[in-house]
């Protein structure tokens, strides 16, 4: 799979979206809008990162016969044990180190990178000593983990290990998990009978300290061994505060004078040099411990180079790698010994991957880095090579991918390169501009409180209409009790509270379309229901006066004064637009449906608009087998994953069915049977009662459904706010051209009307919930 071709259909899918919701009638903004897209502001260039290759130090089996392990961990840790008897586990360097730290009784973290292996540097260990001491004799290890999801990782792992190759499942060591979500009967075995090690979370071991039932598991955990703390930066700040004491009451509470306290983190790393890092990790360490930790008991990664360390410097390289880079017909080699003796390979392993530390002489990894762009990696191979920088960048692509299809390294099995590409995608934020008529005004996408370089000139946020584009200055008017100054400062569009000095709003300026305030015109231009006949002829109703744009001037600083600029303050909640007159019930608070910036858009769809372009895209790649079509995803906490969860499911039925209904329409010129045969397409069956058939022309034609119908409730949304974000949807219409459908409810019927061309009325949304 080509992952460079993936992410630029992912970033067109994800334009398009966001392109879809933005209507803005200011051609200056409008332009700036588009070239912020263009360049790409909101979905910067890619960072590629190369995942290093560790040095192996050996294998348990050469551990167990010097007498650093048990020699039954010959038998428990081996390779590829799921699929038959195995072979010897090759360890890291990093995973001997830290097996000997702890034969030698000391704490100790393992700051390894991602993939390192950094859980058996403390699952070996803790084995080999509940193997050293008998198995039965109480919990002799706890691994705390800041997720239940990492706890259930490991069990699998454990599993694999420490059962498989036993007669029915039973290994010399026993383990369980114990973090909240088991099943009362489990809990009650592994209170009744606790394991040699546990897996738990923090919030479990509190419990366990501090609850009555628990108590029989703080007896068998006396004088506990090994406490691990698995992912060590998450305990930081109030969190890490209580962590630290929890480890403290655990020793305390389980008699352990000889505790090992481990902890691993693969980020856990500050500024400086390698020397420097490791003696600030190792204080971070002792007070979280609250024991010793020595900044050489801080195991960092060792690495190795898979290609040749060659000198950029050296003119024979160079040469080499200039003939490389500019044969356009040149490929990387197939086979592992060729691949690493290419030249290019040995530049994109120093570029993307690793270096040598000149203070500790230690290979250490390399930020990761972008490919593109002024200091991007094909510029830098453009200028060496004297090649161009498409060409430079075609052919750092080009063998990036065959280093993970070559032939793998022999001796590992492993790609002789494997790559990260991390694409950082901003929600965005919106357009500043400063209080000037629209063909002066300073425009600019960066947060800021002034117009550079003139302080008496204020930025405020736009927003705009959704139905037209126009423009409003998102504000709060302070004004200030004792002077009576009045001054519009800047505001999110979600902050809608007011108190008596301070009030939300928008501001209105237009020299093309003014506001008529005072005037008969202004009668004409407001929503016929603020409007009341009287004897005297049509006038605003008195409950919706002070809903009526308020006449200002104010001045580039933000303050009114009688010099300023003339437009019109418009309190929140946004009644009606006063350039498209579209208008808005009042029990309609929010203003989130109204108005739009560019950062408005929702976290839950621009994430399932990515998880359900990437989805599509995997589905369509020959390359890769049915199995690894798949995407992970990760969120900040449970509830985020449930809403998210929920938040695509319901998105993908509801796509679904209004592209099911769109392609029968477009298949059917005369008109659709509503009848719940439109649903088979789907396997659908939202009707619950059988609605009436009729016969229904495209246009102007009233759908009758049966009281009570589901199908009546869940007609909410115009079809237009999918066509404009779904794929298959928008390749059918677009958003201009798709009908918009009002729908009024009434106590025994639901009457739908298209009001645009193009769009049977059936196909108004129907909602999922």
């Amino acid at each position: 799979m080509n992952v460079f071709e993936l992410r630029e259909r992912l970033i067109s899918d994800y334009s398009s979206y966001i392109r879809s919701f933005i209507r803005i009638r200011d051609e200056r903004v409008g332009a700036l809008v588009t070239s912020c897209l263009d360049q790409g502001r909101l979905w910067p260039d890619p960072l590629i990162q190369l995942n290093p290759s560790f040095q192996y130090a050996g294998t348990i089996d050469d551990l167990a016969a010097e007498g650093a392990l048990h020699s039954e961990c010959t038998r428990i840790f081996r390779a590829g044990k799921d699929k038959g008897e195995g072979k010897p586990l090759r360890l890291y360097q990093h995973q001997a180190d830290a097996i000997r730290r702890a034969r030698a009784g000391r704490n100790y973290v393992l700051t390894t990178g991602t993939g390192s292996g950094k859980s058996l540097a403390y699952i070996v260990p803790i084995v080999d000593h509940v193997l050293r001491h008998g198995s039965g004799r109480g919990i002799q290890a706890i691994v705390v983990y800041p997720m239940n999801a990492l706890a259930n990782s490991q069990f699998g792992e454990l599993q694999k290990f420490l059962q498989l190759g036993y007669p029915d499942g039973k290994g010399p060591v026993t383990f369980a998990r114990y973090t909240g979500q088991e099943r009362d009967e489990e809990r009650n075995a592994i209170v009744a009978k606790p394991p040699d090690i546990l897996l738990t979370n923090y919030v479990m071991l509190e419990l366990i300290l501090t609850r009555v039932y628990e108590k029989q598991l703080v007896k068998a955990a006396q004088g506990l061994r090994f406490l691990v703390l698995d992912e060590l930066h998450t305990y930081r700040g109030r969190q890490g505060a209580d962590v630290a004491l929890l480890v403290r009451r655990s020793r305390e509470f389980f008699g352990a004078k000889q505790l090992q306290v481990v902890g691993t983190s693969a980020t856990l790393a500050g500024p400086g040099t390698y020397d420097q890092q490791q003696t600030e990790v190792a204080e971070v360490a002792s007070v979280l411990f609250g024991a010793e930790v020595t900044p050489s008991d801080v195991i960092g990664e060792t690495l190795q180079r898979a290609t040749p360390e060659e000198s950029r410097d050296n003119p024979q390289f160079l040469a080499a790698l200039k003939a490389r880079v500019e044969d356009p017909n040149a490929t990387s080699p197939t086979s592992y010994s060729a691949f690493v003796a290419d030249p290019l390979s040995s530049w994109i392993e120093g570029t993307f991957g690793v270096f040598r530390d000149s203070a500790s002489q230690r290979i250490r990894r390399r930020r990761p880095r972008c490919l593109t762009g002024t200091d991007g990696a094909a510029l830098e191979l453009s200028r060496t090579t004297g090649t161009s920088e498409h060409r430079a960048k075609k052919a750092i692509e080009e063998a990036l991918l065959a280093g993970y299809t070559c032939e793998p390294n022999p001796a590992t099995g492993f790609p002789a390169f494997a790559f990260r590409l991390h694409q950082f995608i901003s929600r965005g934020d919106t357009i500043y501009a400063s209080l000037e008529p629209e063909d002066q005004r300073y425009l600019t996408l960066n947060r800021q409180q002034f117009v550079p370089g003139d302080r008496k000139k204020v930025l405020l946020p736009l927003v705009f209409c959704r139905e037209c584009g126009q423009e409003y200055y998102c504000v709060r008017r302070m004004e200030d009790s004792d002077s009576g100054s009045v001054t519009y400062v800047p505001r999110e569009l979600s902050d809608r509270s007011n108190d008596g000095d301070s009030r939300a709003g928008f501001l209105y300026y237009s020299s093309e379309n003014p506001w008529p305030s005072g005037t008969e015109q202004e009668l004409s231009k407001l929503p016929e229901d603020w409007i009341e006949d009287t004897n005297q002829g049509p006038r605003v109703k008195s409950g919706r006066k002070k809903n009526l744009p308020r006449p200002i001037m104010a001045g580039t600083d933000g303050k009114e004064n009688l010099g300023g600029h003339p437009g019109h303050f418009v309190e929140s909640p946004f009644r009606f637009c006063l350039h498209c007159r579209v208008a808005y019930d009042f029990r309609t608070t929010s203003d989130f449906g109204k108005l739009t910036s560019l950062g408005t858009e929702g976290r839950s769809t621009a994430t399932t608009i990515l998880s359900l372009a990437t989805i599509r895209h995997l589905r369509k790649e020959p390359t890769l087998d049915p199995r690894a079509r798949k995407l992970l995803s990760f969120t900040d906490n449970r509830q985020d994953a449930s809403l998210q969860a929920g938040h695509f499911n319901d998105f993908v039925e509801i796509g679904l069915l209004r592209s099911a209904l769109l392609k029968a329409c477009a298949a059917n010129s005369v008109g659709l049977r509503f009848s719940p045969a439109c649903f088979h397409p789907v396997k659908y069956s939202a009707m619950r009662h059988t609605p009436t058939i009729e016969t229904m022309p495209l246009v102007n034609v009233p759908v009758r459904l049966s009281p009570g119908s589901r199908a009546r409730r869940r007609m909410r949304m115009p079809v237009s706010s999918l066509c404009s974000t779904l794929p298959c949807a928008a390749s059918r219409i677009n958003s201009a051209s798709a009908a918009r459908i009002h729908c009024a409810a009434a106590s025994r019927s639901s009457h739908c009307v298209a009001a645009d061309k193009g769009i049977p009325s059936c196909c108004s949304s129907l909602s999922s919930r």
